[in-house]
């Protein structure tokens, strides 16, 4: 005799299913209190051998043949004991006469909650297996997932629904998928096993549908773990004032250094892909060191007048005139500007009012031809207008420097 198989009906928590009979309308759930084959008395007679019928109820994939005096479906039930739920399927509908030879089918609803394009759902289901559950959904144009991490932890009776019932399932985890073939009543736990992943208790396992009818059960490998990120600090210039230094030369005591600020994260990541981090701590792990620069305050002597020249050539004396001073090398030169600016042309003084290599002021450079700013002018040319200067007024324009090196 043919059968009819209804397909999985999937419905919304809000939504109305199949209007129950009067008599079951308050009833709240499928359930049967006891699920046998009821006595049939047979008694002689064409109209006891015309009310006797053999049919096949079906609950829940199960299927059971009975012999019935019903004359009706909700007779049926009533006869078995099992009140329909709201969310219940039966086929036939309720109030439809029981013929003999009937296939009667009642799938019980479940509420479960899964992810549609994203979003969390609660639904009403009478698939028999999650992977009707999602495969239903997906040929109406929905994205859905169930979640299934539950089942690892519980055992399968804390996944309320099968995965499938002997049929194939493909696991994906790690990059790779391990199509699996099930025999039976199977849960995920029996896909992992088969195909040989292993899961921890941070990942997450969900059923999603797969192209030709297949369930996909899903492993992400979640980690939670902690990392860190650093920046510098910058350090301080701190000032000493230094009476052994003329006002406006300088001198570096102690180089600066910038220390460490690190931020500590709790993070999350997913297949190794950090999706999330939460700051959890911050703190100088290197403190910055100080830039020491000493800055002089002692007063510099005033530069010595320059000689007039004379107003009529002198008489020329019958006496050999005294030898002129020998020209100072240029090591002295070079020894003279690493003392005054550290050798640095473009050296300027902290406090703006001397430049270059041999630390004159603006007044004196220019009264010694020069444009500009010393410190804008070559090597060549400062030094140039220094040994000019020397020549004119001495080796007491540079007091400090020139006693160190022993040239006065």
């Amino acid at each position: 005799m043919s059968r009819s198989h209804p397909s999985a009906d999937l419905q919304h928590a809000d939504s109305a299913t199949t209007a129950p009979t009067p008599s079951t309308s308050k009833k709240r759930r499928l359930r049967w209190l006891a699920l046998g084959i009821v006595p049939v008395l047979v008694a002689g007679g064409a109209a006891t051998a015309q009310a006797h019928k053999s049919v096949e109820l079906e609950i829940d994939g199960q299927r059971h043949e009975l012999s019935t005096f019903a004359g009706s479906v909700d007779g049926l039930l009533d006869e078995q004991g099992i009140t329909i739920g709201e969310h219940d399927l039966l086929v036939p509908a309720s109030g439809t006469s029981l013929a003999d030879g009937a296939d009667v089918v009642v799938r019980t609803g479940r509420q479960v909650t899964v992810e549609v394009n994203g979003e969390p759902q609660k639904i009403w289901t009478t698939a028999l297996t999650s992977g009707e559950v999602v495969n239903s959904m997906y040929e109406t144009g929905r994205a859905v997932t169930v979640a299934a991490s539950r089942s690892l932890s519980g055992g399968r009776e804390a996944l309320d629904m099968p995965l499938v019932v002997d049929g194939a399932a493909d696991v994906v985890a790690d990059g790779t998928t391990t199509r699996v073939q099930l025999a039976g009543t199977a849960y995920v736990p029996d896909a992992l096993e088969a195909a040989g992943v292993e899961t921890s208790a941070t990942d997450r396992v969900a059923i999603h549908p797969g192209d030709d009818a297949t369930p996909q059960v899903v492993v992400t490998r979640v980690v939670h773990g902690e990392r860190t990120e650093t920046e510098p600090v910058g350090f301080a210039t701190v000032e000493r004032q230094a009476d052994t230094l003329y006002k406006g030369q300088t001198d570096v005591i102690q180089e600066g250094a910038a220390g460490v600020l690190t931020r500590t994260f709790s993070t999350v990541t997913e297949d190794g892909v950090e999706v999330q981090a939460e700051k959890t701590g911050e703190a100088v792990t290197t403190a910055p060191v100080d830039r020491i620069v000493a800055v002089g305050t002692k007063e510099r002597p005033a530069p010595k007048p320059a000689p007039k020249a004379p107003s009529a050539p002198a008489a020329r004396s019958s006496a050999a005139p005294a030898p002129a001073p020998a020209p100072a090398s240029g090591d002295v030169w070079a020894r003279l500007a690493q003392c005054e600016s550290g050798g640095n042309p473009a050296a300027v003084s902290a406090n703006g009012l001397y430049h270059g290599l041999y630390q004159f002021s603006v007044s004196t450079w220019k009264a010694m031809g020069g444009s500009g700013l010393p410190s804008q002018a070559s090597a060549g040319e400062q030094t140039q207008r220094a040994q000019a200067l020397q020549a004119r007024s001495g080796w007491g324009q540079w007091p400090a420097c020139s006693k160190k090196l022993g040239l006065r």
